[in-house]
């Protein structure tokens, strides 16, 4: 069975730093192009980063310069490394096997003092 799971959400104060996993089952992330996105409440979803399979990698504007994307191949997870984060970054975070409907659950992030 094709699935994605996140997880490494949580609560954090401004300026603080998350890391997210996106887990595989039933094919390789690394064969695949990944990407996360996430989603604010009463906001359409939107993209932050994408992995391509030879290693690339883009970002949105939003999450250029904070967030890194990689992943461990041994462990078949994509990673979203957040830094500086900010208020409106709170937001619920899917990673996507692009092109597919495959999506994970979502991990909320909540970012307030």
């Amino acid at each position: 069975q094709v699935r994605l799971e996140e997880s490494g959400g949580g609560s954090v104060q401004p300026g603080g730093s998350l890391r997210l996993s996106c887990v595989g089952s039933g094919f390789s992330v690394s064969d695949q192009i990944m990407t996360w996105h996430r989603q604010a409440q009463g906001e359409a979803r939107e993209w932050l980063a994408t992995l391509a399979s030879g290693g690339a990698t883009f970002y949105s504007d939003s999450a250029k310069g904070r967030f890194t994307v990689c992943r461990d191949d041994h462990k078949n997870t994509l990673f979203l490394q957040m830094d500086s984060l900010k208020p409106e970054d709170t937001a619920v975070y899917y990673c996507q096997n692009f092109g597919t409907t495959t999506w994970g659950q979502g991990t909320w992030v909540t970012v307030s003092s």
